[in-house]
């Protein structure tokens, strides 16, 4: 059998020092519109997941903590499954945060959540930018090879 190997532009990126470390390995293109735009469509489904968290915890009793962590618990799952979507079903984000759960508040006071998307944003955001300079300079060559095919002058 023969290899055929394709550049897809997936990036490994280490997560809290890597599995040697307690952490994980998240893979992705960073320059894939399609994880960009579902990266922006999570926002606001995260803000509901959320809402709908405090929602619940408001409705249980007072003193249940065994309630409240398995709002938490389910909060997480739900969360983790949308970022699975957002960057493929081979990133496990339990594995890659350790086991952490994104609901968990970090010693920074932020939850988790918030900080994978602060450390995520820039690195999407460099991969679209890059993405549209491509097709931008691709839209140039082509109207410059269709001016070169007529015999227009610059």
């Amino acid at each position: 059998m023969q290899n055929l190997t394709i550049d897809t532009g997936v990036q490994c990126f280490a997560v809290n020092g890597g599995p040697e470390n307690g952490g994980g390995v998240l893979r992705f293109n960073p320059g894939d519109p399609g994880v960009y735009s579902r990266f922006l469509a999570l926002e606001p489904e995260m803000k509901e997941l959320e809402h709908s968290l405090s929602e619940k915890g408001q409705q249980l009793p007072e003193k249940d903590g065994k309630g409240a962590l398995e709002l938490l618990d389910e909060a997480d799952r739900r969360a983790k499954a949308l970022l699975a979507e957002v960057f493929g079903p081979g990133n496990d984000f339990d594995s890659i945060l350790g086991g952490a759960s994104l609901m968990a508040v970090a010693s920074n006071g932020e939850r988790v959540i918030t900080n994978l998307f602060a450390a995520l944003q820039p690195i999407l955001e460099q991969g679209a930018q890059t993405c549209a300079q491509q097709r931008a300079e691709t839209a140039v060559a082509q109207a410059n090879a269709r001016r070169a095919a007529r015999g227009d002058s610059e």
